[in-house]
């Protein structure tokens, strides 16, 4: 399976201002977003003609084949045949993304697990490995010679399909540094200053990204109905959020925005791995509802609590109740200041919901200055990281396909 190291690393952030931004003003840049606007309009309503594609983007059809026909060379787009009869005039050649070629590698670092998996150019997942383990406590070296393995393993069966990779992006429990290989603060794995660039194989573009930020992306790319503004939260042992602004990741200064699980509940209360006390994730992570609830954790501790909670498990269900509270109170604050259109739970919290929300609703609409923000599901529960880490490498090929095209 191809893996030259000449493209571009992937963006983990979204693309407000459209497709190619930040290419260069010249004849070559824009060269370079026109191709971009061609690979987004077919990914988005393919499959269309040439001469759908000109009247979509605003180019004559004679610039718009030459495109095609570039992009048709490289392996990006390839030719259905005929569109169906109805329409009027000669029928067009109808255009789709190659379901071969390029694809996007995405791999998540758990606290109990490593996840990869292959997307390719048409947003399918293509091949896929997981496993379950626990890696709290583990130095990263032979966790990350795991992950690096299940790469590999990756890498091969899409080879079997006609793909190769055009990035590695991976999703991290942790503060990531702005050089978006380096994990600073991972308090749950006990990592810290881990440059998993060094771990892992030199032949891929190389992007590592909190895993709650991931998940955001994931959600506004793949998210029925979301908004282009929202907070988006999501859980396993740590409970992380992202904020989305007018389609666009906001990471912060040093890219830690996001923290919410260390955001502090009740100041007094329970000592955190990070080194304060009373933080969410002592109230609403996994482990601390399967405490309040007086049950051992296993490997599927989601499964379990929404098990014993719909048998009507007034344990579990009275601490599922106190961690919405605990949500509540730590989303109130992030309202009021951030104002967003909607607050969507992920990972964890969306297999949770039923027993969650009602009083983490009721506790926001009291708190909060204004009218009471929207608590929605994402349906994308606990895959939003790796999907996310996945499709932002996806995202780079189609953002400036050129540089496929010069690798060919």
């Amino acid at each position: 399976m191809r893996s030259e190291g000449g493209m571009t690393a992937p963006l983990h952030d979204a693309h407000p201002a459209g497709p190619g931004r930040g290419l260069p003003d010249t004849q070559q840049g824009m060269r370079r977003r026109n191709l971009a606007r061609v690979m987004h309009t077919v990914s988005a309503e393919g499959p269309l003609s040439r001469a759908a594609v000109a009247s979509r983007i605003g180019l004559t059809r004679a610039a718009v084949s030459t495109l095609v026909d570039e992009l048709i060379r490289s392996g990006l787009l390839e030719e259905l045949g005929p569109e169906r009869p109805g329409r009027v005039g000669r029928p067009g050649s109808a255009l789709a993304v190659s379901g071969r070629g390029p694809a996007g590698i995405g791999a998540e670092v758990g606290v109990d697990h490593l996840a990869v998996c292959a997307v390719d150019l048409r947003g399918q997942v293509r091949s896929r490995a997981v496993r379950y383990g626990a890696n709290r406590g583990r130095s990263p070296e032979p966790v990350i010679a795991e992950l690096a393995s299940l790469v590999s393993q990756v890498v091969a069966e899409g080879e079997g399909e006609g793909l190769w990779p055009a990035g590695l992006a991976v999703a991290v429990p942790g503060l990531v540094a702005r050089d978006v290989r380096t994990v600073v603060r991972a308090p749950n794995l006990d990592w810290h200053d881990t440059d998993l660039g060094a771990l892992l194989p030199q032949d891929l573009p190389l992007t590592v990204g909190n895993e709650a930020n991931f998940g955001a992306l994931a959600e506004l790319w793949l998210g029925d109905g979301t908004p282009h503004d929202f907070l988006h939260v999501s859980a396993e042992i740590g409970i992380g959020a992202a904020l989305v602004v007018d389609g666009q990741l906001l990471r912060g200064t040093r890219g830690f925005a996001g923290e919410l699980g260390h955001v502090p509940v009740h100041p007094d209360g329970p000592r955190c791995p990070c080194g304060g006390r009373g933080c969410l994730e002592q109230y609403a992570g996994e482990e601390a509802v399967l405490r309040a609830a007086g049950l051992e954790p296993g490997e599927d501790r989601v499964g379990l609590l929404a098990q014993h909670a719909a048998d009507g498990d007034e344990a579990v269900r009275g601490a599922l109740r106190e961690a919405g509270q605990a949500l509540g109170i730590a989303l109130t604050g992030a309202v009021n200041l951030l104002d967003p259109e909607a607050v969507v739970l992920g990972g964890a919290l969306a297999g949770l919901a039923p027993w969650l929300l009602p009083s983490l609703r009721d506790e926001l609409a009291r708190r909060t200055a204004g009218p009471a923000c929207p608590v929605s599901v994402s349906g994308l529960g606990s895959q939003g990281p790796l999907l996310g880490a996945a499709h932002s490498v996806v995202r780079a090929v189609l953002d400036d396909p050129a540089v496929v095209g010069e690798r060919a």
